[in-house]
């Protein structure tokens, strides 16, 4: 077919066909001529029966909503609306392509196949809506090296979907690229916990994913990220952290990621860049580092960092970095300032230092006014606290007086006799 596609065994069944052809034509050609020798005919069959047994083992069938390539080993089944892993993919399939589906949930062992998926080793299911990933969903899957969950609102990630259901027993993960962008579900979906540290628990479970080179976790609205994660992962070589709204990476270690190349930080909510992280980073021999587009303020804290930008060749974007505050920095090259530039003096306008003074001096007046009122009226106040303390004492002791009444019988009836 053209382009390599195949919807089925076609040249298998057309070798099958000819081959019972000929025991067909062989059979009625013994019949016909009796003077044909026993052995001829039987060395004729032998011949036949060996060459179909001597065909290849049919190839597996192509799931129907899919395309297949047994050419490029490669299988899509794109944007067929399926609500589950096709059942029937065939076992030659290197490249599997899941994308714009309606999956919704990926269980436990979801490609498991008999004969297993040995071959598999590239996975993408991004936009097929799902949800949740159980324990073990990837298991079953020996040769997998990258793995695609992008745009999926993960609301639900088990800890074990990377590691396998039992992590105390298996083995680390073959995965060596794991892309897991835009992944974050919405508000509402998600169950009270935080989703950073979800998804860090996947990551870490079991040390499943230490033979990992690339992480891909752009576009999830990050504030933080556990500080050990980067220990769970020596071998990476490639994270991207871009476009979420990391604010520190004070409490981030990295310096475990001795063979890291490329950081990406950009389109964050960065500030500053604190002495200790500068020392990590500094120390990693082979990195390239990118900080473009994060709101970096411009004071004295910024010194160090404005210093350690002139001098390292790791921030491969140095040159783009500009001040977001203070307004009269706004646009500033990071490279262009010196230490002169960077003071901590009050970003407020002057009109508006201005009203904050003249409300100050406005709210001293009124407390001052207030206190003097109360230092004319003194006696008038002590007075009248004097008459509330005794109206309540009298009103107490009414109190009193009824509750020893009530609680006595013989009281009670004195009372009742005196009445009358």
């Amino acid at each position: 077919m053209p382009g390599g596609c195949s919807r089925g065994p076609a040249a298998g069944d057309g070798r099958l066909r000819l081959a019972r052809l000929a025991l067909v034509l062989l059979g009625w050609v013994s019949s016909s001529s009796p003077i044909s020798s026993a052995s001829s005919s039987t060395s004729s069959a032998s011949f036949l029966a060996s060459a179909v047994s001597a065909q290849p083992p049919l190839s597996g069938q192509c799931p129907p909503p899919c395309e297949c390539s047994e050419a490029a080993r490669t299988v899509k089944c794109v944007n067929r609306n399926l609500t589950e892993v096709p059942a029937d993919l065939p076992p030659y399939v290197r490249n599997l392509f899941l994308t714009g589906n309606q999956l919704a949930v990926l269980p436990a062992g979801a490609f498991a196949r008999r004969p297993p998926l040995a071959e598999l080793a590239t996975l993408n299911l991004s936009g097929s809506h799902l949800e949740k990933v159980r324990a073990g969903a990837f298991e079953h899957l020996p040769s997998l090296r990258q793995l695609d969950l992008s745009h999926n609102p993960l609301a639900n990630l088990s800890r074990f979907a990377f590691s396998g259901s039992n992590a105390s027993t298996s083995g680390p993960s073959p995965l060596q690229e794991l892309m897991l962008n835009h992944i974050a579900p919405p508000a509402t979906q998600q169950q009270n916990r935080s989703f950073e540290g979800m998804v860090a628990a996947a990551l870490r479970a079991g040390h499943a994913l230490r033979g990992l080179r690339r992480l891909e976790l752009a576009s999830n609205n990050f504030f933080f990220l556990p500080w050990d994660l980067p220990a769970y992962m020596p071998d990476l070589r490639h994270l991207d952290l871009r476009n979420n709204s990391l604010v520190s990476l004070t409490y981030m270690s990295f310096s475990n990621l001795t063979h890291l190349e490329n950081l990406h930080l950009e389109d964050n909510a960065l500030k500053v860049l604190h002495n200790s992280t500068l020392a990590e980073l500094q120390g990693l021999t082979h990195v390239s580092v990118f900080l473009h587009n994060n709101p970096w303020v411009c004071d004295c804290h910024m010194a160090d960092m404005v210093a350690w930008l002139k001098e390292t060749e790791i921030v491969q974007d140095k040159a783009t970095l500009t001040c977001t505050f203070p307004e009269k920095m706004r646009n500033r090259g990071l490279l262009e300032l010196n230490s002169s530039d960077l003071d901590c003096e009050p970003f407020l306008p002057p009109s508006l230092q201005t009203s904050y003074v003249f409300l100050g001096i406005v709210l001293a007046l009124i407390g001052a006014i207030f206190l003097l009122v109360l230092y004319l009226n003194r006696k008038g106040i002590k007075k009248w606290m004097h008459n509330i303390r005794d109206a309540c004492r009298d009103h107490m002791e009414g109190y009193h007086y009824r509750y020893e009444i009530n609680a006595d019988p013989r009281l009670t009836n004195l009372s009742s006799n005196s009445d009358v």
